[in-house]
């Protein structure tokens, strides 16, 4: 599979000035157009002065989760209070009528944030341990929503290495469990507006990466569901396990 750059463009004029060492700061693969160029569904004003990416909008977020979901691939995360921004390579589909989904039959306090509006952040802690990101897609009222399962990190990596401690550069964001901490997602996070002027946001600067489908990872119901979607180049993708209580595979 063959692969290529677009020159990495500013998302933010307050960002600070890009890291000399860590991964590569222009990493998209050859599906990418050109830079400025292309406006996806849902994105809004310019996030830097030069048009060169911008902030999704919540467009973008009113859609099917796997087609968000798919759509995430090649798109930005960003912290701009902290000048951390990454590139989205895996991310995983959830909806309201599927057992594997939080909101699965249940409707509680926790999961209320993936009812919508779309364009809200689900943050939510997972086995005692880890903080994940999730983003509520489709229809306000009915629940769905994307999980940010990895990520390439492009600025910022001063701080997300404080955070996640000895991890390798390729590991800072490889799993929604290391991606939270790297980025400080808390409680207090789930609910915010990805939207608007809240912690996280979501640009797009117009890469456009080749990308796979498949079986979602570590759930034990729906564990065959095509949900699951990542960037096959990319090295920074977490690996799959099926989890040991899902059944064999049909």
């Amino acid at each position: 599979m063959r692969t290529a750059s677009v020159t990495w463009p500013a998302c933010a004029t307050a960002w600070p000035p890009r890291s000399a060492a860590g991964p590569p700061r222009i990493w998209c693969s050859t599906a990418a157009t050109s830079t400025g160029s292309w406006r996806s569904p849902g994105t809004s004003a310019p996030a830097a002065g030069d048009g060169s990416a911008l902030l999704l909008a919540r467009g973008f977020f009113a859609r099917p989760a796997p087609q968000v979901a798919a759509d995430l691939l090649g798109k930005l995360l960003t912290k701009p209070s902290e000048g951390l921004v990454a590139r989205i390579v895996e991310t995983e589909a959830y909806q309201q009528d599927d057992p594997a989904c939080h909101a699965y039959q249940r409707r509680t306090a926790r999961n209320e944030p993936l009812y919508g509006p779309p364009g809200h952040a689900y943050v939510y802690f997972s086995y005692g341990m880890h903080w994940c990101l999730n983003i509520a897609t489709g229809t306000d009222g009915i629940a769905e929503g994307c999980l940010l399962r990895a990520a390439v990190p492009l600025e910022g990596l001063h701080c997300m290495r404080r955070r996640r401690g000895s991890a390798r550069d390729r590991d800072l964001l490889r799993g929604p469990g290391r991606l939270g901490q790297a980025y400080g997602l808390q409680r207090e996070h789930s609910g915010s507006d990805v939207c608007g002027q809240g912690p996280i946001r979501f640009a797009d600067d117009g890469c456009r990466p080749e990308t796979a489908s498949g079986p979602r990872v570590g759930v034990s119901v729906a564990a065959d569901t095509p949900w699951r979607f990542w960037v096959p180049s990319s090295p920074w993708v977490s690996s799959y396990k099926r989890s040991p209580r899902a059944p064999a595979p049909q």
